[in-house]
């Protein structure tokens, strides 16, 4: 290992051992924005009620100050790295049906939105989620194939350019979602309801329902309403309760009429056509029966067909069932004993899309009322519960299908693009590696060279959109220190298969492989820099001493930015501008003037400071310089005549890359293979010149 490799390593474990103590200081949880940075987002006449959670889940209230849904944002839930590594952070409305009334974005770092392609785009896909339910199986993209998946996936349009980001945050607005699903909204459903299957049949009698609990019965004495009401304004008010206490005051049936066979067992023919033809009509509906033969009576004067009936009312897992009349003329089943026929009878629906579910426990209340007073009474109730479970084996759920990873429907989105790239970096590699010194050799090298970086340019920059960047070591420092998911990375199967290869050239030949075959806006740079040869520009060329002290300025900015990450991280979209990658690769030039002019200031400079940017001051290029101390061999072949005395390929090594005394300085090379061309070029190499020649350049030297 050379001296400056030594200080290399020295400086790098400094830089390392100085991101940990700044990451260490101040490292901490993102916390729930206040109340008065949310209640602005709440479109009227919703507004914002109490925190309920720890974790900033607020009640959504209506118009009349009742509980409507749940707010929250999605970072302190889940707070899923963005493409920068910082959370992307969301504010999800959510209504007590478990839909989606607004989703807005509240702050990211995601650096093509913040400067290259505005916000507006980002902002416009949260819209998609409005209307939308956490039943629907919701993913980002478009269907895959001929013929899609089918209508059970919902897709949401994503961003060109932006896809890492948009299925980052989609993602991280599910999984909040489904978070307060669970811990607040119980009683929703997150999947499929379970429905009737019709194709199961079974011979059922009232007798046999009534022996397999399929048909429930609840019953009341007075006596056990007395006793409701006890202690009470209104315990004198019912002198039948007083008088008879055993008779009996409620005798209610209940029945789940949804599967077939229940339904003709317990209904006659025409009610029987009656609700099958409903239940054609209104395919969600679970309808079921209700019957009371004793004097509750199950609905007051006031009673409206086809609405909810003001006694009875239900819940499942603590939330309300939104029950009503079905509107159906009910005539029992001559099975039916004939005091349930006589009694008073409903037959109830509710819609399952709302979380209902009929296999699993749910309670009917029903009320007893009293009335204390004559000319304005006062009324007082009490409840009385029912509870009711439907046998699993009538009913069916439909077949979820789950929407893929998000990784891979990225390799689906991109398989052509990969493909491509796959053939073109194994291409690249065999070339290399097998061949290096037979195409530093060939007489079109210079050609070659241009044409891989003209593919590299046109096909990995500005259509693959491959551009590696600060931006994901960065990112994958934030979320080594924070625990996070490094799950971000898959959503560029691009650009991560970019990342694979580089490291893997980290290994055989260090920085050289991505910055002088891979990284298109240094190929841009190659470009400006033999266009300027070609108009006679003067070159600028620092000497040594300064060569080498523009050569750690790439260090101090990564130095910068890692300091920026963990003390101000909302600056830093900013301070990655010193790259023009965003500028020139993935916006095309097409950006606010000051970021073009930066950028094509950059180029022209490199048409008299070869490849300025990529030696002196790109932090990507510091952090290819510390991964190529990976290296595992010295692959530039040298001579003990190199650098003593001959210096022929340090004079002409563009990227000051070679020492006096002729060794590589692989930091800072870019396997341009000039020196690797030179060594092996008996027209070229001194010591190869005058060996044929029968004169040793040392003895040349020493005349």
């Amino acid at each position: 290992m050379t001296g400056r490799e030594t200080a290399l390593r020295r400086a790098v474990q400094a830089l390392t051992v100085f991101t940990f103590w700044v990451a260490g200081a101040i490292q901490g949880l993102a916390e729930p924005l206040s109340r008065d940075i949310l209640a602005p987002y709440i479109v009227p006449p919703m507004s914002l009620g109490e925190q309920i959670s720890e974790n900033g889940v607020w009640q959504l209230l209506n118009s009349g100050g009742a509980e409507a849904g749940y707010v929250f944002e999605t970072e302190p839930m889940a707070p899923l790295p963005g493409f920068s590594g910082a959370p992307i952070n969301v504010l999800v409305v959510l209504d007590l049906n478990g839909r989606f009334l607004d989703v807005q974005l509240l702050s990211h770092n995601e650096p093509i939105f913040v400067s290259g392609l505005g916000q507006a785009p980002f902002h416009k896909f949260f819209e998609q989620y409005r209307g939308h339910s956490i039943t629907d199986s919701l993913v980002v993209g478009t269907p895959y194939g001929s013929g899609g998946d089918g209508s059970a996936l919902v897709y949401l349009d994503g961003v060109t350019k932006a896809t890492a980001s948009v299925r980052i945050a989609h993602e991280s607005v599910l999984a909040a979602t489904l978070q307060v699903a669970r811990e607040k909204m119980s009683g929703i459903a997150t999947g499929p309801p379970a429905y009737p299957d019709q194709e199961v049949t079974e011979e059922l009698t009232w007798e046999g329902l009534v022996t397999q609990g399929i048909a429930v019965r609840k019953v009341v004495t007075n006596a056990e309403v007395d006793a409701a009401f006890d202690g009470t304004l209104w315990e004198d008010d019912d002198p039948d309760a007083k008088d008879y206490p055993e008779e009996t005051y409620l005798d209610l049936w209940v029945v789940d009429l949804g599967p077939q066979s229940i339904a003709r067992a317990v209904l006659s023919e025409d009610s029987l056509a009656e609700l099958q033809q409903f239940m054609s009509i209104s395919t969600m509906d679970e309808p079921v029966l209700v019957v009371e033969t004793a004097r509750h009576g199950l609905i007051t004067d006031d009673f409206v067909r086809n609405t909810a009936p003001d006694l009875i009312s239900a819940e499942q897992g603590g939330f309300p069932i939104a029950f009503r009349d079905a509107d159906i003329y009910v005539e029992m089943n001559a099975d039916v004993p004939e005091e349930i026929r006589d009694g008073t009878a409903l037959i109830l629906r509710t819609d399952r899309r709302l979380g209902f579910d009929p296999t699993a426990e749910w309670k009917l209340q029903v009320k007893a009322l009293r009335a204390h007073g004559v000319f304005q009474p006062e009324i007082g109730s009490v409840t009385f519960e029912v509870p009711y479970q439907a046998p699993d084996r009538f009913f069916a759920r439909q077949d979820v299908i789950k929407p893929a990873p998000p990784w891979v429907d990225a390799l689906r989105n991109r398989a052509g693009d990969l493909i491509v790239l796959g053939v073109f970096l194994a291409g690249l590699l065999m070339l290399l590696g097998l061949s290096l010194n037979r195409l530093a050799g060939h007489r079109y090298f210079t050609p070659i060279r241009l044409g891989i970086l003209a593919f590299v340019t046109g096909f990995i920059g500005w259509w693959g959109q491959g551009q590696l960047s600060i931006a994901t070591p960065l990112a994958v420092i934030r979320t080594a220190f924070e625990g996070g998911s490094y799950a971000f990375l898959l959503y560029d199967p691009f650009s991560l298969a970019l990342w694979g290869v580089t490291i893997l050239g980290f290994v055989l030949w260090g920085r050289g492989l991505f910055c002088g075959w891979l990284c298109p806006f240094g190929a841009l740079q190659e470009f400006t820099a033999h266009l300027g040869r070609i108009l006679r520009l003067p070159q600028i060329e620092p000497n040594a001493v300064w060569d080498d002290r523009l050569k750690l300025l790439k260090y101090v900015v990564l130095a910068g930015l890692i300091a920026l990450l963990f003390t101000t991280p909302a600056r830093l979209d900013k301070a990655i501008e010193v790259e023009p990658f965003k500028t020139a690769i993935t916006t095309f030039f097409i950006r606010e003037w000051y970021y073009v002019a930066y950028a094509v200031g950059l180029l022209v400079l490199s048409m008299v400071l070869f490849k300025g940017f990529c030696r002196y001051l790109c932090p990507l290029g510091a952090v290819m310089a510390i991964g190529g101390l990976l290296r595992g061999r010295d692959w530039i072949a040298r001579r003990t005549e190199c650098g003593t005395p001959c210096q022929l390929c340090r004079v002409k090594c563009s990227y000051g890359a070679i020492r006096k005394t002729g060794e590589i300085q692989y930091s800072e090379c870019f396997q341009c293979l000039e020196c690797v061309t030179i060594h092996d070029d008996r027209n070229q190499c001194v010591p190869l010149i005058l060996a044929g020649k029968g004169r040793p350049l040392q003895k040349v030297a020493a005349e």
